[in-house]
C-alpha cells in the first residue's frame, strides 16, 4: 500500500474545527495588539541565513532548515523564529527614531520538535518593542502576553520570571570555554545537581555556591529573599533581582488573579536574552504557552543595536487550550435555479449570515454549522423560517 499521502513526523494538517478556532484567536490577538499600538508586519518565510540567525545563538541555528538559493547560490533558511526579521525591519525598512512596536503572525519551521507532541510547523504570534531600554517596555510586553493568552485561556495563569544576568553575575570572572558554559546552562535548565557539581569543579567557591543555589531558587516571593542571601553580592546580580521584583510587583497589582513566580535557574534562551525574561503557563498546560524577554543585541548585525523586548507563542498550541466553541448558527438553503433564491442568499450573506446550499442528493452539509433556520418559498417569496 502506498504511503505517499503520509506527512512527515510532527507535521499535521489543520482540520476545519481547529482551523476555525485558530482563525478566531488570530483575529482576537492581532486586534488586541493593534489596540495596544503594535503595527502588523508580514516578513517572508525564507531569508539569507546570516540575517535569520543574527544574534540568536546556536540553539536557533540547529532548529533552522537550510537550503541553497537557485538564483544566487547563497544559503538561505526557512525561518524558525520571526524576532530577527522584526529587528531587520525596524533597523533597515522603518529606521525610525524613538519607540517602534511591531507584531506578526505566521508559520515558522523547526528541524526538530520542541517536545514530544509539539509541531515542527508552529503558527507563531509575537510582538516586539524596539527603542526603549527601560523596564516600562518589559512590563508592557508582559502585560500584552497575559492579555492575549487570556483571550483563549479563561482560567488561572502563572508567570515565571527569570533574568539572564543572574548567571552572568554568578560566573563573573570565571574563565569558561563556550562549550563548558553551554553544558552548565543545560545542567541548570534540567535542574541536574550532580552535573552542575561536576562541571563547576575548579570554579571559585563563591561561583560554585551560586550555581548550587540557582538549582533551588524557584517558587514564590520567598525566592527573591533567598536569592539575596545565597547568590554572590555582585552589582549585576543585585540589579537583576531588583528589576525582577519591580516587574513582579507591577504584574501582581495589575492582575490580582495572576500567580507570579520566579525560576532563577531557568536558562531557556540564555545565549539570546540580555535581561529579564518570562514564561507564561496555564493551569492545565505542561509547557509554557508564551515566552519572552529582553534581547538588546538582536539588531546589532543590522547596524542598529537598539534596545528590544518581546514575546512569542504558538497559536496552534494556544488554540488547543481554548474553550471549545459551539457550532455556528447557519441558514440552510434548498438547491433551486429560481433566481429569487440566489438573490435572497446573497442578501443574507451580505448581512453577515452564513447560508449553505443543500446540494441535490446529499444530507445537510457542514457539520460544524448548526442549522437553526431555512429558506423556504412562501407566497412567492423566499423567507426565513425556523427549523
Amino acid at each position: 500500500m502506498s504511503r505517499a499521502w503520509l506527512l512527515p513526523e510532527h507535521i499535521a494538517d489543520v482540520l476545519p474545527a481547529q482551523s476555525r478556532r485558530i482563525e478566531v484567536l488570530r483575529r482576537r490577538l492581532l486586534d488586541q495588539a493593534e489596540r495596544s499600538g503594535f503595527e502588523l508586519v508580514i516578513p517572508p518565510l525564507l531569508e539569507h541565513l546570516e540575517s535569520l540567525l543574527s544574534g540568536t545563538g546556536r540553539e536557533l541555528d540547529l532548529k533552522t532548515f537550510k537550503l541553497v538559493d537557485q538564483l544566487s547560490g547563497r544559503t538561505i533558511g526557512l525561518r524558525a523564529d520571526t524576532t530577527a526579521q522584526a529587528a531587520r525591519i525596524d533597523a533597515h525598512l522603518l529606521n525610525r527614531d524613538g519607540v517602534t512596536r511591531l507584531c506578526y503572525c505566521g508559520p515558522v519551521l523547526h528541524t526538530r520538535p520542541s517536545g514530544l507532541h509539539a509541531s515542527r510547523e508552529p503558527l507563531q504570534f509575537g510582538a516586539e518593542i524596539f527603542g526603549h531600554a527601560g523596564l516600562e517596555a518589559d512590563l508592557e510586553v508582559q502585560e500584552l502576553a497575559i492579555d492575549v493568552v487570556a483571550q483563549a485561556v479563561p482560567g488561572e495563569l502563572t508567570v515565571d520570571l527569570a533574568d539572564a544576568r543572574v548567571l552572568r553575575g554568578v560566573l563573573a570572572g570565571v574563565p569558561l570555554e563556550g562549550a563548558v558554559l553551554q553544558d552548565v546552562v543545560a545542567a541548570l535548565s534540567n535542574k541536574d545537581a550532580p552535573a552542575v557539581d561536576l562541571l563547576s569543579q575548579g570554579f571559585p567557591e563563591e561561583a560554585r555556591m551560586g550555581l548550587r543555589a540557582l538549582l533551588r531558587l524557584y517558587g514564590g516571593a520567598d525566592v527573591m529573599t533567598a536569592a539575596r542571601h545565597e547568590l554572590p553580592a555582585r552589582p549585576l546580580v543585585a540589579r537583576a533581582l531588583d528589576e525582577l521584583q519591580w516587574l513582579a510587583s507591577h504584574l501582581a497589582a495589575a492582575y490580582p488573579k495572576l500567580r507570579v513566580g520566579f525560576d532563577l535557574g531557568d536558562m531557556s534562551g540564555y545565549a539570546y536574552y540580555s535581561g529579564p525574561r518570562f514564561a507564561l503557563y496555564a493551569a492545565e498546560a505542561s509547557d509554557a504557552i508564551a515566552r519572552g524577554g529582553r534581547y538588546d543585541e538582536v539588531g546589532a548585525v543590522f547596524g542598529r543595536n537598539r534596545p528590544a523586548v518581546g514575546f512569542s507563542l504558538d497559536l496552534k498550541a494556544l488554540s488547543e487550550q481554548a474553550q471549545a466553541e459551539s457550532a455556528r448558527p447557519a441558514v440552510l438553503a434548498p438547491w433551486s435555479e429560481e433566481p429569487g433564491l440566489r438573490e435572497a442568499v446573497r442578501r443574507l450573506r451580505d448581512g453577515g449570515e452564513t447560508v449553505v446550499y443543500a446540494l441535490p442528493g446529499h444530507a445537510a452539509p457542514a457539520p460544524s454549522h448548526e442549522f437553526d433556520r431555512e429558506l423556504a418559498h412562501i407566497g412567492g417569496h423566499w423567507l426565513l423560517r425556523p427549523l
